[in-house]
């Protein structure tokens, strides 16, 4: 099972340093890989749905409401860090997100969304290897002091990211157009 150290580990012998024992101890390593971790971490969660960072929650609105154009605000989430939809698949309502507050026009929201996943232990292995490779570009330069090796790394980086999110998209069923009278005439039907 992937744990931090493990991935920082990885990334750091892939670029030719030495492993790590713990974020926490006594090296420039470990202070490098404990500073940039969570902010790579945050930082590719954002950026893909992946599957097993997505949360399904009902949220009550605040007692204070926004002062125009919405009649509701709500809270997000302590571990909210991007929304994917607001209301039921297929009756998505318009939203907006002011100051960690979405704002509403129904009492009600049922929210999904990605939340900051900090158990390693629960990611696919397609995002351990994508965090891997996170780790292994910003360490690129501060352990080879290599402009080449950065930039060999990061386009390396583009390739994988690209791999991970098609493979995490295909755990999913594929969308249908639905029953619309346009689609039903578009493609023939009478």
């Amino acid at each position: 099972m992937a744990t931090e150290v493990s991935i920082c580990s990885n990334a750091l012998l892939m670029v030719g340093g030495q492993p790590i024992n713990a974020l926490n101890e006594n090296s420039d390593r470990a202070r490098l890989a404990a500073n940039l971790f969570p902010a790579v971490r945050n930082y590719v969660l954002r950026r893909h749905p992946w599957n097993c960072a997505v949360k399904r929650v009902t949220l009550s609105p605040d007692v204070e409401t926004p002062g125009f154009d919405w009649a509701f605000q709500f809270t997000l989430p302590s571990d909210f860090m991007r929304m994917l939809s607001v209301g039921e698949h297929g009756a998505e309502e318009d939203y907006k997100i002011e100051s960690g507050k979405l704002l509403l026009d129904t009492n009600v929201a049922l929210v999904r969304y990605i939340w900051r996943n900090e158990n390693v232990g629960t990611w696919d292995d397609m995002l351990v290897w994508a965090m891997t490779m996170s780790m292994k570009a910003v360490f690129a330069y501060p352990i080879t002091q290599s402009a080449s090796m950065e930039q060999l790394v990061e386009a390396e980086l583009r390739d994988v990211l690209k791999q991970a999110r098609a493979v995490d998209g295909q755990d999913d069923p594929p969308e249908t157009l639905g029953d619309s009278p346009l689609f039903a005439a578009r493609l023939g039907a009478r």
